[in-house]
């Protein structure tokens, strides 16, 4: 075995550990962990949604919580706005205005997770500012440059309220390498539990019982880069993945054909080159979660939806169903475009 064998062995043993350690606050959810789990080794954004009250933040926190480095979080409101991220000012003891960094610039390249809660209840200008952040781990404040380069934004938004919310933008959506759904628990008993074990009604306490920095977060870009290098895509594998994303693109091409749509005329625009990329990055880390030095077509499957599915841009007349679209289209493209 050699030094790189050893490394993945030892790390992969270490996620593992982690994602047992999140299922202990956040129960039920075990593909949702290995999602998440999987963003995080592949180096990429998360972006969680879902119904109220079905565990988002406590997800992310608890995540936060096991990996380590340094934290920070932000609340998006309606009157939330760029310069809050970067600095508050305030009246000192001594009667003095006074200003201090803000979260996003407080701890400095120690920064490993910024947590933005309810993002669509923030101002596009703000989603603005995070897209620069989420793209180049930077950014300007104090006359100089801030630079995060352990750094993973984790976001969250609920999918019900519409009110004084804002849409995320596609180039914002597109930053994130996925964008996970979280569902409510679907067995009786995982229901019962958060309904009648105590240890579930206090979300902070819950979160506080894990394991904190059961990893090196400063070792994990190195790691990230590794699995990359180490896990393997053969020809066929490649001429698959080029095949679903010309899908994307052309579904009617492939024979994909959605009840009441023309699928013709679906889409704007297909999966961009980065999502594409970020797709493989994240079905290479798949691989090594269960285990393999190479990706086969289920690695591929298993992130499709949620690394792909965001990034589509449809027609104005269908982009207002774009929930009721995606799910449905994701599933054909993958039952049409035939596997090696």
């Amino acid at each position: 075995m050699d030094r790189n064998d050893a490394l993945l062995s030892d790390w992969r043993h270490r996620a593992l550990a982690i994602e047992a350690e999140v299922g202990r606050a956040v129960i039920g959810q075990a593909r949702v962990i290995r999602l998440v789990n999987t963003a995080v080794f592949a180096r990429g954004h998360v972006l969680l949604q879902g119904d109220v009250g079905v565990g988002k933040t406590t997800l992310l926190r608890a995540f936060a919580q096991v990996l380590g480095g340094d934290f920070a979080r932000t609340e998006g409101t309606i009157d939330l706005m760029p310069n809050d991220l970067i600095y508050y000012t305030y009246i000192s003891a001594e009667g003095r205005p006074a200003v201090d960094p803000g979260p996003l610039i407080r701890h400095g390249e120690s920064l490993a997770i910024f947590f933005f809660n309810e993002i669509n209840r923030a101002r596009p200008q703000v989603h603005s500012l995070l897209l620069r952040v989420m793209a180049e781990r930077s950014v300007s404040a104090f006359n100089r440059e801030h630079r995060f380069p352990h750094l993973l934004v984790f976001a969250d938004r609920n999918r019900v309220e519409r009110e004084e919310t804002f849409e995320i933008s596609s180039a914002a959506r597109d930053r994130f390498m996925m964008e996970v759904t979280i569902d409510a628990p679907a067995t009786d008993a995982d229901r019962r539990a958060l309904m009648f074990d105590p240890r579930f009604h206090d979300a902070d306490r819950l979160v506080a019982s894990l394991a904190s920095a059961m990893v090196a977060h400063r070792e994990l870009n190195q790691v990230g880069a590794v699995i990359q290098q180490s896990v393997q895509a053969s020809e066929a594998l490649q001429t698959y993945a080029l095949a679903l994303w010309r899908a994307t693109a052309a579904p009617a091409e492939y024979g994909v054909q959605l009840s009441d749509l023309d699928s013709a005329q679906l889409m704007l625009a297909g999966a961009s080159p980065r999502g594409m990329s970020l797709l493989l990055r994240a079905a290479r880390v798949a691989a090594w979660l269960d285990d393999r030095d190479h990706v086969t077509p289920e690695d591929v499957q298993a992130v499709f939806v949620e690394t792909i599915a965001h990034r589509l841009c449809y027609q104005p007349v269908y982009e207002l169903r774009r929930h009721e679209i995606s799910g449905p289209l994701m599933s054909a493209i993958l039952a049409r475009v035939a596997a090696p």
